[in-house]
């Protein structure tokens, strides 16, 4: 257990979690604390419903889609702290030198680009774009205006003449936003 009793993780582990995450080893003991706090079964993996306790994640309106982002990893309908931390990982700010596969600029698009592809097949149809839209404005907006909004974005990002939004071209559409910025949350040390 190294000289860590409590995270149950041996040092072996851990150095591999920091080293594909790219989280130091205080912030993943305190995701470990965080983690073991939403396993309410103490079972060791969280549900759907674990995650949806989040007040954060219970009131966003795209809370849905990302929770599902933590079971795309995963083959069961459950969550290990591995995969837990793998997908908190797209949210860490990138630091000159320390960037990896997850927090660079290609990973959080893509992480937020599966948002959008609700069928999971590598394209955003107006119709997805559609349902997200709808997820994050609710009644606010009428369905006429939404329409409008998701068939002026189709058109405006759907380089190939598709009718879609492939993922090279919802890049191009983000180009000139800070994404890296966007989607970072500090984590504490």
């Amino acid at each position: 257990m190294g000289s860590r009793p409590s995270l149950l993780l041996r040092d072996e582990e851990l150095a591999e979690i920091q080293k594909e995450t790219g989280f130091t080893a205080n912030q993943i003991e305190r995701l470990y604390s965080r983690f073991t706090a939403l396993d309410k079964t103490a079972t060791g993996a969280l549900s759907r419903e674990d995650f949806l306790r989040i007040p954060e994640l219970a009131i966003n309106p795209l809370g849905d889609r990302i929770v599902m982002a933590f079971f795309r990893q995963s083959d069961e309908d459950r969550v290990n702290f591995r995969q837990f931390v793998r997908v908190l990982a797209h949210f860490r700010p990138i630091k000159k030198g320390r960037e990896n596969a997850y927090n660079s600029r290609e990973g959080k698009l893509k992480f937020a680009f599966k948002l959008y592809d609700l069928d999971d097949d590598d394209r955003i149809t107006k119709e997805e774009l559609l349902a997200v839209l709808q997820m994050m404005v609710g009644e606010n907006i009428s369905e006429e205006q939404l329409i409008s909004i998701a068939e002026r974005t189709i058109l405006e990002a759907d380089m190939d003449g598709d009718g879609m939004i492939g993922f090279e071209e919802f890049c191009k559409v983000l180009d000139r936003s800070l994404v890296e910025q966007k989607m970072s949350i500090r984590f504490l040390n």
